[in-house]
């Protein structure tokens, strides 16, 4: 199979590189590099089977040329985490939206019958007060704030993007709204929680929590993350489909940071930091995300093999011999 991945030096686009790789797939990649590391690739250089193209998908003239050769594409180039968000709300709209749609119309153009596997995100359920979110709740989004929902609003937008190509040219589509994926190639650079809490527990420095801690957030690990999409992708009855993906055991990011530092064996404390201080403005946080993974399991029969506490041994024991990237 050819598998094209937009935004593949990325964290999870990384992983979807290696596991198609491994299953004996031809992978092309397409990054610019701006939050994506080469690094997180680089080991598969010399592989025939792959290909790498470093470049802007808003600008990529190699992207028609690419989507006629795929069968399957990952579009996972999009701009992440909540500080690199605040901090160029424009080149997000840019990146997650008008990328999105340069993408479907090339492949309407050039290979409407390739399947397209479109990223989306848990931030798009916002306010909801539901203890779990199932894909038919409806979306609730704050008026104020609006920079805090830059985010949320391109992924939702981009959904929409998908089922207007999905009716108008009948391309094969699974949207995917992924649930707080952690594992390696992770970087804690934006303001992703869970890297920085190994990497502060494992060298002894306080455990720096944004807010009371309270908030509460659900953690799959990627592997398992890159699994339910190849799973959904391979699904005839996925198509057209919107599909939480993600593990629903629930934590509160407090209990989290001890929980890190417990199992490193840490003397680490733990430091609270107001969200103003943190990022620099007013910021109003969600205080809950759960998925609700019934219809992922209908679908598939997809059941997460990594625990919480997995995940955290296994991040661990990678910050104490290399470092995480």
């Amino acid at each position: 199979m050819n598998i094209l991945i937009t935004g593949g030096a990325g964290f999870i686009g990384s992983h979807l590189v290696a596991y198609h790789l491994a299953k004996g797939d031809t992978v092309h990649v397409v990054d610019d590099l701006s939050t994506g590391q080469v690094g997180n690739i680089s080991a598969h250089f010399k592989d025939p089977h792959f290909q790498f193209d470093e470049a802007n998908i808003l600008t990529w003239d190699g992207l028609k040329e690419a989507a006629r050769w795929s069968n399957r594409i990952y579009h996972m180039a999009a701009i992440v985490g909540v500080k690199k968000v605040l901090e160029d709300p424009r080149a997000v709209m840019a990146t997650n939206m008008a990328g999105t749609e340069r993408v479907f119309r090339a492949v309407a153009e050039v290979n409407p019958m390739t399947q397209i596997i479109v990223a989306s995100s848990s931030e798009v359920y916002g306010f909801n007060t539901k203890p779990a979110f199932v894909e038919t709740d409806d979306i609730v989004l704050r008026s104020a704030g609006r920079l805090r929902w830059c985010y949320a609003v391109t992924k939702l937008a981009d959904e929409f993007l998908a089922y207007s190509f999905l009716k108008k040219s009948h391309i094969k589509v699974v949207i995917v709204r992924l649930f707080n994926t952690v594992g390696p190639h992770q970087t804690g650079k934006y303001g992703m929680v869970f890297p920085n809490f190994i990497r502060q527990a494992v060298h002894g420095e306080q455990v720096t929590v944004y807010g009371d801690g309270s908030q509460t957030r659900s953690f799959c690990n990627v592997d398992d993350t890159v699994r339910a999409l190849d799973m959904l992708a391979s699904t005839p009855a996925a198509n057209g489909e919107i599909v939480n993906v993600g593990n629903d055991d629930e934590i509160s990011i407090g209990d989290l940071a001890k929980l890190i530092i417990e199992r490193s064996g840490s003397k680490s404390g733990i430091k609270y930091i107001g969200y103003e201080a943190a990022y620099g403005l007013e910021f109003e946080d969600i205080t809950h995300r759960r998925p609700v993974i019934q219809k992922l399991q209908d679908l598939t029969g997809f059941k997460p093999r990594w625990s919480l506490y997995d995940t955290i041994d296994q991040l661990i024991a990678l910050e104490r011999t290399t470092g995480l990237k």
